[in-house]
């Protein structure tokens, strides 16, 4: 895993919006392989990881409004969005078969494209690629990018029109 410590100083607005997106694909990952229930993933990571040092490694300061917003939305609409994701993948390779923590990116990714219109979608695939790049290689962090474009010219085709 790369370094994801924040800078010194307090951290700015934009800097907590990009840890709260680390943490919550961090707690979606981690909800997907021990089967963690949300309340005990919220308050793990409320609790011991947002703006935590941890093993010594300094954890950003995150913001707690979006980084719940994410974790909980991706469970809440997770019927509707993993056939969004599987539809945007390569024809044989259903989510299902997708790694783990780059399940929990494109999770994330499509839940903010579909559910927080506010967010311009180019700075949505930009922040989960960012994501995928603390985790996966270059392959895998081109198809975050190739799998979130395709779900945002779906989803918000007016954000596209004239270049």
């Amino acid at each position: 895993m790369k370094d994801v410590t924040a800078s010194q100083g307090a951290p700015a607005k934009p800097m907590k919006k990009s840890a709260a997106r680390l943490g919550a694909v961090q707690a979606l990952y981690q909800m997907d392989l021990a089967q963690t229930p949300l309340n005990d993933i919220l308050a793990e990571f409320e609790s011991h990881w947002l703006g935590q040092e941890v093993e010594g490694v300094e954890f950003p300061e995150a913001d707690v409004r979006l980084f719940r917003t994410v974790v909980e939305g991706v469970l809440n609409d997770q019927r509707r969005i993993d056939p969004m994701v599987d539809n945007a993948l390569t024809k044989g390779w259903p989510l299902k078969r997708v790694e783990a923590v780059l399940r929990a990116v494109l999770r994330a990714g499509a839940f903010e494209l579909s559910a927080k219109p506010d967010v311009p979608a180019r700075v949505v695939i930009t922040e989960y690629v960012n994501v995928a790049g603390a985790f996966l290689d270059r392959d895998e962090t081109g198809m975050v990018n190739a799998v979130l474009d395709a779900l945002a010219h779906d989803l918000r085709p007016d954000e596209f029109k004239g270049g």
